[in-house]
């Protein structure tokens, strides 16, 4: 079985002005410039007195979010309604609330009115004040606003989801670590979309291993291999809109907005492997490299991406655990992770994020004839996504204490390393990115539909570029790369 996607809502919306991207499934209609109008009114909340309906607002409609939203309304544990959208372009709000009205499962779950939809930077401010202290925020923006919002999300009592990775930079990281310890003070629980650790098959397979079904942990590998990500290589850019927001648009391109395809793309596969050695690497080490930069059409992609990266990271122990991702056409194509032990090894992912079925092996070659253990999984329980939903739900509903943010960046931070360590071609170690005090997006607090985008092309349109060997990991600024 394949890795779970949330139907409908795979690809939608990447491009602010060409929309058709990560979930495409509907098209924009532009009716959203009314609710911008109203962007600035103060709404009063929209909860009954003595209803137990959990209202969501949804702060970024792109593919993400559209596919987080619909989850939450699916909740076991109901019922929950969308009652406020954010975003920072109409016609990708427009266009998710489209998909999502229009779907027959959670439309008539909807109460998102024209005076509850909001466009601009502080549009996430009046979607959260529609919503009441206890209420869900749901986080899909590109990465740099996570710790802006989660500030306010706070402030206003509220529940939260957000989506992976949580920070790019040492920075975010160590901002968010300290406001999940505000979080948890004034219990609030809080959700991230590291899909992996909610599946059902990798909580029995993790738990096998720790039980110790294929003996010590000696080595780990994951694989995302294929051919170039549309969304994360971008073409010059146009003028039109302003380049934040063609920026944003694109953000995979650009490691402050994503931390590159590494981190947005990869950092599942590194979750899940850690899930299974309950542990996180102390260092890392890699290799990558940018190949092709033309697209078979001819345009020249002027993103910030390496197209393939091989990264070794060490555990406390000496284990060691490998990721390898690459784009690029005509390569061979591998997405799928292992475990090896001493006593045998484990397919973790049998295809995708989180394939299923797992599996455990005698010997280190995972065939049929050697099979120790197969995944079994109720059928409702199936998918990760809708998983991480009814947990969190449950976690709000029992009053349970729940909060996976400091799980969330340790992922990150995690990740961001084995990055570094490849656009640098140095040894970076977690309590160096972890305590880095590059800020890759200053000032993201202040962003308005006018302001400077944290790094600009330069005459030939090209962005900085990762040197490695020639910038040390002291100097991994964005603004020092060219």
């Amino acid at each position: 079985m394949k890795s779970p996607v949330r139907p409908n809502f795979e690809s939608i919306m990447n491009d602010s002005t060409n929309v058709s991207s990560r979930r495409e499934f509907i098209k924009t209609t532009g009716r959203v410039a009314a609710a911008s109008a109203l962007a600035g009114i103060a709404i009063p909340y929209v909860h009954a007195a003595g209803d137990d309906t959990l209202q969501v607002a949804l702060i970024g409609c792109g593919g993400r979010g559209t596919g987080a939203a619909k989850d939450a309304m699916m909740v076991k544990r109901g019922p929950v309604k969308l009652v406020a959208m954010a975003d920072v372009f109409d016609n990708r709000l427009d266009g998710s609330y489209e998909a999502l009205s229009g779907d027959h499962e959670c439309g008539s779950r909807m109460d998102v009115t024209p005076e509850r939809k909001f466009i601009g930077f502080d549009a996430y401010q009046h979607a959260m004040d529609c919503l009441k202290p206890g209420d869900v925020a749901i986080f899909t923006t590109p990465l740099a606003f996570r710790w802006v919002h989660f500030t306010y999300a706070i402030q206003k009592g509220l529940n939260v989801f957000m989506e992976k990775p949580l920070a790019a930079d040492g920075s975010s990281a160590r901002k968010l670590l300290k406001l999940a310890d505000e979080a948890t003070a004034k219990n609030l629980k809080v959700g991230v979309g590291l899909m992996s650790r909610h599946s059902r098959a990798l909580q029995q397979l993790s738990q096998r291993i720790q039980d110790g079904e294929i003996g010590d942990i000696i080595l780990m590998r994951g694989y995302r291999m294929a051919g170039p990500l549309a969304s994360a290589f971008s073409q010059k850019w146009p003028g039109n809109p302003s380049e934040l927001l063609w920026q944003i648009s694109r953000f995979h391109s650009f490691i402050w907005a994503s931390g590159g395809c590494f981190s947005d793309f990869y950092i599942h596969h590194i979750d899940h492997l850690c899930m299974m050695k309950n542990a996180w690497p102390v260092k890392a080490q890699a290799l990558g490299g940018r190949h092709y930069r033309q697209s078979q059409e001819g345009a020249v992609w002027v993103d910030q991406n390496f197209d393939s990266y091989a990264v070794e990271y060490t555990f406390e122990d000496g284990t060691k655990m490998y990721m390898d991702g690459r784009c690029m056409v005509g390569a061979a194509e591998m997405y799928y992770s292992h475990a090896q032990g001493s006593k045998g090894m484990a397919v973790v992912s049998n295809g995708g994020d989180c394939g299923m079925p797992s599996s455990t092996h005698k010997g280190q070659n995972p065939r049929r004839d050697n099979v120790i253990w197969t995944s079994q999984v109720n059928e409702d329980e199936q998918n990760p996504y809708q998983n991480e939903w009814n947990d969190l739900v449950a976690a709000i509903r029992d009053d349970k204490a729940y909060n996976e943010v400091p799980r969330g960046v340790k992922a990150s931070v995690v990740t961001s390393m084995g990055r570094m360590a490849a656009h640098t071609a140095q040894e970076i170690t977690y309590d160096q990115m972890l305590n880095h005090e590059d800020v890759y997006a200053p000032g993201v607090e202040n962003f308005t539909m006018d302001s400077p985008p944290p790094v600009r092309s330069g005459p030939d349109g090209k962005y900085p570029v990762p040197m490695p060997g020639i910038l040390a990991h002291h100097e991994y600024k964005m603004g020092k790369m060219s």
